[in-house]
């Protein structure tokens, strides 16, 4: 690290002591091992197993969401692999936001990380919306009450520090996984094929029973799709806190995928095979009506998946305020954002990454518009994945040399075919719905107009992500 830390400015230079400004911004290392970061990877997501997936149905059909679900775990497979890389090469708290300032410089380091922010500013509030119709199923109340309980418990949780909140929520996301091994089992028995196709053919170009949409279908259930897996990409930001994160951080990211994919593929397989395509494409709570139409309401099993569900959905809640926390910090580190948000507090958490985003999540969770909040929270996604595979293809390409322990299986051609599928992922959303899909871009441009008018005037020197920066600039000269 440098001896000094400056901050730049168009009017001014302000020297800052290094030891005074980054021991305010630190987060507490050694604390997560990789079998955490697997726990962490599935309870970003595992909320997306309960609730938000079948919409994809609604769009595509069974067969639409089926092929949109295999297509993206490919495309999320990939962009693991290819993380797994640069997160060992750069273990910062700043993930994709890091492997993409080292390959672009500052402003390719901002556009990915603002993008990642998006998604995991507006995830929890779509998760909060799904919280409350859990809530709604179970104890008949749902609205801005429930939203603000979970806001409220949950960031007070992580203000205790990344330990204890990674371990409440390895617990947590432990029972959600019981409860969907429970769901698998009580509806493999009743599985009958003709109930995945029985959505009537529509008279779109391709329509069949297997695509009732047709072809377009397939293309608008990928954003739905992507909500199987959408922020299982977060567990690099536990990188400053990871237990030798050479080994461990690969072992999390695959590990959490493979997990992810076989529940996307059983639920969507079983679930959808034992009630009914059109019983559940519209559904708040699936996996719950799934259990009611097949055994009534008065089985036990429904009950239960219906309390654990909400664990579920908790867990992914729970999680993705790590994620943005983290996400922030690095940012404002950096200067990118204002510099107060990562300051941390006795317990080495970032307080206000913690309670700004959670004010605004809870604000936008009052719209009770879950699925719209999961096409702005996969733009964002998508979006940032275009962007972290260029990076890892540019960085393969410019650093070759630069030391790797673990190497993407296929090198840049894995990273090459998860960005043409990521591509598309983008458009997707607009097909889904255009005024949404706008409204997303117009708050990706607020982050963008703020960045070449203020941010890139004020970024500070000497962050983790600027020295890997400072060292290949370096190694070109020699």
């Amino acid at each position: 690290m440098n001896q000094s830390n400056t901050v730049s400015s168009t009017s001014s230079q302000t020297e800052i002591s290094s030891a005074e400004y980054f021991s305010q911004r630190q987060l507490k290392q050694g604390t997560v091992g990789w079998v955490l970061l697997i726990g962490l990877g599935v309870a970003y997501v595992i909320s997306g197993d309960f609730a938000g997936w079948n919409f994809g149905i609604a769009q595509g059909g069974w067969g639409g969401m089926f092929i949109a679900t295999v297509l993206v775990a490919i495309m999320y497979l990939c962009l693991c692999v290819s993380m797994s890389e640069m997160s060992t090469m750069m273990p910062t708290a700043g993930g994709g936001y890091s492997f993409a300032r080292a390959a672009f410089g500052p402003l390719g380091g901002y556009l990915t990380g603002t993008a990642i922010l998006i998604e995991y500013a507006i995830a929890p509030a779509a998760i909060a919306v799904f919280i409350g119709g859990y809530c709604e199923s179970l104890f008949g109340l749902n609205g801005w009450m429930v939203y603000l309980f979970c806001y409220l418990v949950f960031m007070g949780i992580h203000l205790k520090g990344a330990g204890e909140a990674l371990k409440i929520i390895f617990a947590i996301t432990l029972i959600a996984v019981i409860a969907l091994v429970v769901f698998i089992a009580a509806m493999a028995p009743h599985f009958n094929l003709q109930n995945l196709f029985d959505i009537p053919v529509g008279n779109a170009f391709g329509a069949s029973a297997f695509l009732p949409h047709g072809y377009i279908g397939i293309w608008a259930a990928v954003p739905f799709a992507i909500w199987f897996f959408l922020a299982v990409e977060g567990v690099p930001l536990a990188a400053e806190e990871t237990k030798d994160p050479a080994k461990s951080l690969p072992r999390g990211l695959m590990g959490a995928m493979f997990i992810l994919t076989a529940f996307a593929l059983l639920i969507l397989i079983l679930g959808v095979g034992a009630a009914g395509a059109s019983n559940i494409q519209n559904s708040g709570a699936p996996l719950v009506d799934a259990l009611i139409k097949v055994y009534g309401t008065e089985i036990w099993v429904a009950t239960f998946v219906n309390f654990v569900g909400l664990a579920g959905l908790i867990a992914s809640f729970f999680s993705i305020i790590y994620a943005y926390s983290r996400q922030i910090f690095a940012l404002s580190r950096a200067g990118y954002l204002p510099r107060s948000l990562s300051l941390t507090n006795k317990n080495k958490a970032p307080y206000l990454a913690i309670i700004i985003p959670g004010i605004i999540g809870f604000l936008l969770s009052l719209t009770k518009e879950g699925d719209s909040l999961i096409l702005i929270a996969v733009f964002g996604a998508t979006i940032s994945y275009v962007l972290i595979l260029l990076s890892h293809i540019k960085l393969r390409l410019s650093k070759p040399d630069m030391p790797r322990p673990y190497k993407t299986p296929g090198g840049i051609i894995t990273s090459s075919l998860a960005l043409i599928m990521a591509i598309a992922a983008v458009v997707a959303g607009f097909v889904v719905n255009p005024k949404i899909w706008f409204i997303a871009a117009l708050i990706y441009a607020c982050f963008i107009a703020y960045f070449l008018l203020y941010s890139r005037y004020h970024l500070v020197k000497g962050t983790p992500e600027e020295e890997f920066a400072n060292i290949k600039a370096a190694e070109k000269t020699l």
